[in-house]
């Protein structure tokens, strides 16, 4: 009996048998969706993709008893002041790249060069018109001479009726021929020496070279790519590598239009960077730049890094997430506050926080 009932199995092979289980494709993008809304909570709720909250914050400074002062803190970037992005003159394909992200370049030196072999070609046609040119003012220099010795001949001999008139005139006329060849002849060979210093010119174009002594800060082309200078083109580059003098230096901070007036030119400063947060740098106010931002209500002041260091890089800034730590809170002084464990001095302390600030959330800080 029992071979019997297996006997009577049967595999429906219909097309309609198949419709009636859950197709594996959907399955697949319902497994991913419910894997991006995961994801994504997980993010929301730790912080990475909720906007940045709007904080005050106060630099914890050492100061004593007797000491009755207030100071600005502002926040802000490194920027180089001598930046560029280098680009050829001409255009043409990259053919060699001598550096990368982070070489030191010196003034002058070749970073990149471009295909050049029609303008070599260009330049050696050109040589080759100028040595025409010089075997034709020899030539004609030559005939000159001769023109010259027998027309002074005959100048004498006609004033002394050994010769006619005639052949005189033939003599000063075959001078004068001569003395215009040679001019011409001149002329043609200043002319293929400036042809070949164009073709110098062309080919140095080719040549890729910095302006200053800097370091590489991106690469924008690769060997095989069309380099113009306004990359016009669609598949063209414009600039080959970005380059900054790193002893250009400077923080550019935005200081509230409420403490402007107490910055000054000239002005020491303490810079602390996120990166380097064990570290206090001097600095001094180099200037201040006379616009308002009205979005913010600042005014950029540009300070000089008097202590450079090699860990200092361009868009280095102070950090934008905030951390839990138990602090110990002492006597107040005045409007500040003693604390006396769980921060060091330079660190930013966050004041009144939201009651929705958690550990790890993105914040602005406020200038103040």
């Amino acid at each position: 009996m029992a071979n019997d009932d297996l006997l009577k199995l049967k595999i429906d092979k219909s097309p309609g048998a198949a419709k009636k289980g859950v197709p594996r494709k959907k399955i697949m993008v319902w497994g991913a969706v419910a894997f991006i809304l995961i994801a994504g909570v997980i993010l929301y709720f730790g912080g990475w993709l909720r906007p940045a909250i709007s904080v005050e914050a106060s630099t914890v400074s050492r100061v004593y008893p007797s000491q009755s002062f207030s100071l600005p803190n502002a926040s802000g970037y490194v920027v180089a002041q001598r930046k560029a992005a280098v680009e050829s003159k001409v255009t043409g394909r990259l053919v060699a790249l001598m550096v990368e992200e982070g070489s030191h370049i010196r003034k002058g030196q070749v970073v990149a060069r471009l295909e050049n072999d029609d303008v070599a070609a260009s330049k050696a046609q050109a040589e080759a018109n100028l040595k025409s040119s010089m075997a034709n003012l020899n030539q004609f220099k030559a005939e000159w001479e001769e023109a010259t010795l027998s027309y002074n001949r005959n100048k004498t001999l006609v004033a002394k009726g050994y010769i006619s008139q005639a052949e005189y005139d033939t003599s000063e006329a075959r001078y004068r021929r001569a003395t215009a060849a040679v001019r011409a002849a001149e002329a043609a060979v200043k002319a293929s020496s400036a042809a070949v210093r164009g073709t110098d010119v062309a080919i140095e174009y080719t040549y890729i070279r910095a302006p200053f002594d800097a370091v590489v800060l991106t690469k924008s082309a690769d060997i095989g790519d069309i380099v113009t200078p306004l990359g016009a083109a669609a598949n063209a580059k414009a600039a080959v590598v970005t380059i900054a003098d790193m002893n250009s230096l400077q923080v550019e901070i935005d200081v509230s239009e409420t403490n402007i007036s107490i910055v000054r030119v000239g002005q020491p400063c303490e810079i602390q960077m996120d990166a380097l947060p064990d570290m206090r740098f001097r600095g001094e106010v180099h200037a201040i730049v006379p616009t308002v931002d009205r979005s913010k209500a600042t005014v950029m002041v540009k300070v000089k890094i008097l202590d450079k260091d090699m860990r200092m890089l361009p868009d280095m800034s102070e950090g934008d997430r905030v951390r839990e730590r138990t602090v110990t809170a002492g006597e107040p002084l005045g409007d500040m506050v003693e604390i006396r464990e769980g921060v060091k001095t330079g660190e930013k302390v966050v004041i009144k926080p939201h009651p929705s600030l958690k550990d790890g959330m993105r914040i602005n800080i406020a200038e103040k």
